[in-house]
C-alpha cells in the first residue's frame, strides 16, 4: 500500500483527505506544523505521525520520507505551497494541494513550471479551482480553445472553515482590497463593485441572483493550458454573504461522515463561435468533495494515468471526463453527450 503525507493533515479538509485515502487504500502519513493538534488525530487513526513545518526543509524531508505523493492541505498556501512543493522535488515525488487562494496558485505555476521536470504538481486539486477546470475541459470534448468560459457556483450557503477565513485574508492584503477578474487573456485588478445578475441555474435549483466576476482559483487553472481569453466565475449572492460576514459559523457535520447539510450546483457554460456547451455537477458540501477530488488525483499521478508531467492543473494532465465519471458516488455530473 502507497504511504501518501499529507500535510495539514488535522484540519476541516485535512480530516477528509486522511480518510479518503484510507478508504481507497491508501496509508496515509499526517503531518503539519501543530504537534499537539497532530498527534490525538493520529492515534485515533493509528497513523505515524511526523510533525513538520515550512519553515524547516529537514522536517519536511523527514515528513514525506518513504511517501510515494503529498497532498497539502495546510493554508494559507501563500505560505505553505512553494516549502512542500521544494520538498516534494526533493523527494521526486508527486505534489497536490487544495488551494483556493488565485495568488497562490499562480506563484506556483509561474515559480515551478521550468523546475519541476518529470515531476508532477498538482495545484487547485480542490472544488476551486480543479473542479471547475475538469468540467470546462470536458464540456469542450478535446477542444483545447474557446471564446468564454463561464463557471456559475450555485452554493445553498457559505459557511468557511478558519483556513478559508485565513487564506482569504492574505489574497486580500496582497490585492491591497480590490477584486479581480480574468479578461483579455490576463488577470486584472478592480477598485469597482462587481456586477450582480441573475443565473439560469438548472433545476433544482433554478434561476439565482450572483456576484458576476467573483472570481476564484478556475481563472488561473482554466487559462493555464486552454486558450481562453475571458474566464468568468460567479457565486451565488446569499453564498457571498455568508463569507462577507464574520459572524457566520463554521461548517458543521450533519452526517455519518461529518459533511455539512451544505449543496452545491456548479454549472458550467463554454462559448466558442456561436455554440454553446454546458456541463453540470451537484453534491454536497465543498470542503468534503474536495477530498475524493485530490485523492483521484493521487491515485491517477501513481498508476500512471496522465497526460503531461510538470507543473499542471487537473484538466490538463488527467482525462477530465473519465476523472469525473469516477467520483459518481460524491457528486453527479452531466456532460455534454
Amino acid at each position: 500500500m502507497d504511504k501518501v503525507a499529507v500535510f495539514g493533515a488535522y484540519g476541516h479538509t485535512g480530516r477528509f483527505v486522511v480518510d479518503e485515502l484510507q478508504a481507497r487504500g491508501f496509508v496515509p502519513i499526517p503531518s503539519g506544523r501543530d504537534a499537539g493538534r497532530l498527534a490525538p488525530l493520529a492515534a485515533a487513526s493509528g497513523l505515524e505521525a511526523r510533525p513538520a513545518s515550512v519553515d524547516d526543509p529537514a522536517s519536511l524531508d523527514r515528513a514525506l520520507a518513504g511517501a510515494a505523493a503529498v497532498v497539502n492541505c495546510a493554508g494559507p498556501f501563500a505560505a505553505t505551497a512553494a516549502p512542500v512543493i521544494e520538498a516534494a522535488l526533493r523527494a521526486g515525488i508527486p505534489y497536490v494541494d487544495v488551494a483556493a487562494e488565485i495568488e497562490a496558485n499562480a506563484d506556483t505555476f509561474a515559480h515551478f513550471a521550468g523546475r519541476a521536470g518529470g515531476t508532477p504538481i498538482v495545484p487547485a486539486m480542490a472544488f476551486f479551482g480543479g473542479f471547475g477546470d475538469l468540467l470546462a475541459t470536458a464540456a469542450l470534448d478535446g477542444r483545447t480553445e474557446a471564446d468564454e468560459v463561464h463557471v456559475a457556483y450555485g452554493l445553498s450557503g457559505w459557511h468557511p472553515t478558519r483556513g478559508t477565513r485565513a487564506a482569504g485574508a492574505v489574497s486580500r492584503r496582497r490585492r491591497d482590497g480590490r477584486r479581480v477578474r480574468y479578461s483579455g487573456g490576463r488577470l486584472e485588478y478592480r477598485d469597482d463593485e462587481p456586477p450582480t445578475l441573475e443565473w439560469p441555474f438548472p433545476a433544482p435549483m433554478g434561476s439565482r441572483t450572483v456576484i458576476g466576476e467573483y472570481a476564484m482559483a478556475d481563472v488561473v487553472t482554466v487559462p493555464s493550458h486552454l486558450a481562453v481569453p475571458e474566464v468568468t466565475t460567479y457565486m451565488t449572492a446569499e453564498a457571498a454573504r455568508d463569507i462577507a460576514d464574520p459572524d457566520t459559523p463554521a461548517p458543521a457535520p450533519a452526517d455519518e461522515r461529518g459533511r455539512s447539510a451544505q449543496t452545491f450546483l456548479v454549472d458550467v457554460i463554454v462559448r466558442s463561435g456561436g455554440t454553446e456547451r454546458r456541463a453540470v455537477a451537484r453534491g454536497r458540501d465543498i470542503y468534503a468533495v474536495t477530498a475524493p477530488l485530490a485523492v483521484e488525483a493521487v491515485h491517477r499521478l501513481l498508476t500512471g494515468q496522465v497526460r503531461t508531467a510538470g507543473v499542471a492543473s487537473a484538466g490538463a494532465i488527467f482525462d477530465a471526463p473519465g476523472f469525473l465519471r469516477a467520483l459518481s458516488s460524491h457528486i453527479s455530473v452531466d456532460l455534454p453527450a
